[in-house]
């Protein structure tokens, strides 16, 4: 994390963070052990993340009240008090918290600021130890949420490809990947930049266990001055 967030983390007397019920929670565990002693937690529990389809009725309205009741919340709490919000990458990549955010800037009497991130993606090509873009390599970052044909059509039309939120979505990421002739040069990097990450060429990876927190990576190979020797 950058050094004013790492300042902010340290000093703050109440911390939200999101995660789903039974678990730590990814965001609350980067900063374990950062926490001022005595600071109050406020666990964020998802009412739902897998178990029905994102794009059912139920869905949408079980994450619609989860987002409203937070909202509420924490701008009550923030009349009296400074609370922080912490959020895995940066928080307005495919996060969480923009949910929350728009809430709260509607409301219009709770004073907000957002503490740019570092994606995950950055630490997961790190982690290949290649650059992910050269010279005038056009990079498409897109979701395994998407269908086979959608992740074709966008991975037919850019040189380096990041595809997050794998997870269960990486069988139809891999078949988008064969259509469009790019299998063999993806790689996996899954729980990247943590003690437990992993990092494997996707053909030569299973199916079978994929975290959602795992990105697919296509590093791109345009234009460079070639070396002289």
């Amino acid at each position: 994390m950058s050094v004013k967030a790492d300042r902010l983390v340290r000093n703050a007397r109440h911390v939200a963070f999101f995660r789903k019920k039974g678990r730590a929670g990814k965001a609350r565990q980067l900063v374990d052990g950062l926490l001022a002693d005595g600071a109050v937690e406020y666990p964020m529990e998802y009412p739902v993340t897998t178990e029905i389809p994102v794009d059912s009725a139920e869905y949408v309205q079980q994450l619609s009240r989860f987002y409203d009741e937070w909202c509420l919340r924490l701008a009550e709490l923030a009349r009296s008090e400074q609370v922080i919000v912490l959020c895995e990458g940066d928080p307005f990549l495919y996060g969480s918290f923009m949910h929350l955010y728009t809430r709260l800037r509607e409301r219009g009497d709770v004073a907000l600021q957002v503490v740019p991130g570092i994606p995950g993606m950055v630490g997961c090509w790190h982690a290949t130890g290649e650059p992910i873009t050269w010279g005038d390599d056009v990079l498409s970052v897109m979701t395994g949420t998407l269908s086979e044909d959608e992740l074709v059509r966008r991975m037919d039309t850019a040189e380096a490809l990041v595809v997050m939120k794998v997870g269960r979505n990486l069988p139809r990421i891999r078949r988008a990947l064969v259509r469009a002739g790019r299998l063999e040069a993806a790689w996996l990097v899954q729980n990247g930049t943590t003690a437990h990450e992993q990092v494997a060429r996707l053909a030569e990876v299973s199916d079978e266990t994929c975290p959602y927190f795992a990105i697919v990576l296509v590093h791109g190979q345009g234009r460079r001055p070639e070396a002289a020797w």
